[in-house]
């Protein structure tokens, strides 16, 4: 093999590694920074381009599809001291592939950041029950707090979610039993009405039955009163009818003791014939 041949050989493969270096095709949803000796050069956009080899590098990819960038949980301190976990997700586009490699130095990892702080400086004015209820405030709040940042680093902000708020472990735990001692407290509350109200029922009824006892007694007097009045008109005596009245409501007592279920003897006064027969009697001689 001769040497013209070893020399035309070496500078065909150094042509083809040009050509190859100088040749560079560029993917849809992706655009790359170019720069020449350490300076940006330019950005290549999709389909085919040709850059000067050996002098200008490919020096960054920049994705421009849409980027999900998944925030971390974190917790956060409310307004009255209540700890919360919280977590995000935010969809970003690259609009400006220049700034976001030159702006900051990895802008996924600033925006993700960006969004954590914001989320916590929201809901750190947020009280524990306005922050498990205002998702939407919070995030729309965040979307334009940040907006203004991502627009320096050549991004775009499209959307920003909220994925969980919730109370830590400890919170939860404290809410429960919080609850639990609300319902006991309802449960109390509800059962010392019930008895009260059934106090003033029983009560009530008490009066009424006084009331009705009362009512009851004087109309028995009246009518014993009644009833003495016309047996004295009838026989002119004023013990008769008394004697007589007493020895029929005796009699009646003697009747319902017998009558009890619960009897099983019964005690008679030893005067009790002499008694009847002085009442008697009375009758007769009127």
């Amino acid at each position: 093999m001769s040497a013209g041949f070893i020399v035309v050989v070496a500078v065909l493969v150094f042509a083809l590694v040009t050509v190859w270096k100088g040749v560079r095709i560029v993917p849809q949803g992706e655009e790359w920074i170019v720069e020449r000796l350490g300076k940006y050069n330019g950005t290549l956009l999709p389909g085919l381009n040709i850059v000067v080899p050996y002098i200008d590098r490919i020096a960054y990819k920049v994705v421009t599809k849409d980027i999900i960038l998944d925030v971390q949980e974190q917790e956060v301190i409310t307004k009255d001291n209540a700890v919360i976990l919280t977590n995000a997700i935010a969809f970003i586009k690259v609009t400006d592939p220049v700034k976001a490699v030159y702006g900051v130095v990895d802008f996924a990892e600033a925006i993700r950041n960006l969004i954590m702080t914001t989320l916590r400086s929201i809901t750190g004015e947020m009280e524990l029950d306005q922050a498990l209820s205002s998702r939407d405030k919070i995030k729309v709040r965040l979307r334009e707090s940040i907006a203004d940042e991502a627009v320096d680093w050549g991004l775009t902000v499209k959307s920003v979610e909220i994925q969980d708020i919730k109370p830590s472990a400890s919170m939860q735990k404290a809410m429960e039993m919080q609850a639990s001692a609300e319902r006991e407290r309802k449960a109390m509350v509800t059962r010392a009405e019930g008895e009260k109200q059934s106090m003033i029922l029983q009560a009530e009824a008490r009066v009424e039955s006084a009331r009705r006892d009362a009512e009851a007694q004087v109309t028995l007097a009246e009518a014993s009163s009644e009833a003495i009045k016309r047996v004295a008109q009838a026989i002119g005596d004023r013990d008769t009818p008394m004697l007589y009245l007493l020895g029929e409501k005796y009699i009646t007592a003697i009747t319902h003791l017998a009558g009890s279920e619960n009897a099983k003897m019964i005690v008679l006064p030893a005067d009790v014939q002499e008694a009847v027969r002085g009442v008697l009697g009375r009758f007769n001689k009127a």
